[in-house]
Order: C-alpha cells, then sequence, then structure tokens
C-alpha cells in the first residue's frame, strides 16, 4: 500500500469507527446525532486535505482531494487518483499512468472496509468523552486493544455535527490530521459511486 493509498484508507476507516463505537451517553449525543446521519443511508462529502507527520524526521506529506462515504460504499478523488466503492466492485483510476484497475470488492479482504468494521472486526473502540469547545464538539474514541490501528482518535464537528477534522496518533508516534472544508451530508444518488475516466484509459479487469 503507498502513502496515498493509506490515507484513504485511514479515512474510511475512522468513518467507519463511528458507526460500531460504544459509549454510556444520551441517544441525542453530538457522537450519536453523528452515527445516525450514516444510519439513515446519508453520505458524507467534502474537500480534504490529508497531513501525515513522521515521528522520527519530522518529515511531513500532504494530500488533497475529495471524499464521499457511506455506510458501505466510499469514493476518494485526489490528483493523480481516483478509488471507488460501490459494494460491489473495486474501481481504482491512476491518471500519471491512464490505467483503470477493476476487481471484485471483497470486504473481508478489505481491512478498512467499513462492513469489515461494521462486523465487529474493530468494534473494540469506546467513546472516551465528549465535549463542547467554544462552537465545535469534540468526540475522543479509544481502544485498549494492543492490536488496534490507532490507540486514539479524535474527531471534531461543528454545530451541526458536520465532521471538521479528524486527529490520529498511530502506535509509533506518527501524526495524521484530516482537516474538511464544504462538508455536508446528501442523500445518495444513482451512480454517485461510480468512476468516471477518459475513453482511452487502459482496462485491467481483474475479474477475468
Amino acid at each position: 500500500m503507498n502513502m496515498s493509498d493509506k490515507f484513504y484508507s485511514i479515512l474510511v476507516f475512522v468513518f467507519a469507527l463511528i458507526l460500531v463505537s460504544t459509549g454510556a451517553y444520551a441517544q441525542q449525543s453530538p457522537f450519536e446525532q453523528l452515527k445516525q446521519k450514516f444510519e439513515n443511508g446519508q453520505l458524507f462529502e467534502a474537500d480534504f486535505t490529508h497531513r501525515y507527520v513522521d515521528s522520527y524526521t519530522q518529515d511531513t506529506v500532504e494530500n488533497s482531494g475529495e471524499i464521499w462515504v457511506g455506510k458501505e460504499q466510499y469514493k476518494v478523488d485526489s490528483p493523480t487518483q481516483l478509488v471507488a466503492i460501490n459494494g460491489e466492485l473495486s474501481k481504482v483510476y491512476d491518471s500519471d499512468r491512464n490505467r483503470v484497475i477493476i476487481s471484485t470488492y471483497i470486504p473481508e479482504e478489505d481491512d478498512f472496509a467499513p462492513s469489515r468494521i461494521l462486523n465487529g472486526i474493530d468494534s473494540t473502540y469506546t467513546i472516551e468523552q465528549q465535549q463542547k469547545q467554544g462552537d465545535q464538539y469534540v468526540i475522543t474514541l479509544h481502544s485498549d486493544d494492543p492490536f488496534a490501528l490507532f490507540e486514539s482518535v479524535r474527531i471534531t464537528l461543528n454545530n451541526n455535527f458536520i465532521p471538521q477534522e479528524i486527529f490520529v496518533r498511530d502506535p509509533a508516534d506518527n501524526l495524521i490530521t484530516t482537516t474538511f472544508s464544504g462538508g455536508s451530508f446528501i442523500d445518495r444518488s444513482e451512480g454517485i459511486f461510480e468512476l468516471e475516466y477518459p475513453s482511452d484509459a487502459e482496462i485491467i479487469d481483474m475479474r477475468n
């Protein structure tokens, strides 16, 4: 998995955690309000900037693009790569190579798949705290599982329960921050998780 793929997978992983994390909070808490939007079939769409800081070298890598996340599907559009998972097929367009790779989507083989997490693979995260800070809500998720991808995840929402930022620290103390702009929840529309690519792109169909 290259760095770009890792960035996108982390984004999807964190959104999937929203659907499985538990905590002793009122039904209408900020976290439950956010979770219910996904449960109701809505999709989150936003522009994002993803920033990775290496704990040892302090080298920083940034990626940006657009993201759409549903309960079992997702799509990420960046300057060099477009990834679309519609629940049945995985399609990845690499603009540098003008190539599309199509394969049957198998959630069990995708460590970051929302449906895989929903089935309990990473349901060890619980809500540690929810705080109102100014006009934002800050939610912290925590896992005591020594094999968890992250020890803690911090999600910042605005007053309308729209994600503004996701911050995680991995086991090697690398810092990963994703900020969102123009974020909103929208109703599902036909074709939103389909892939658009140039007509002259090379097609590699892994289903054959």
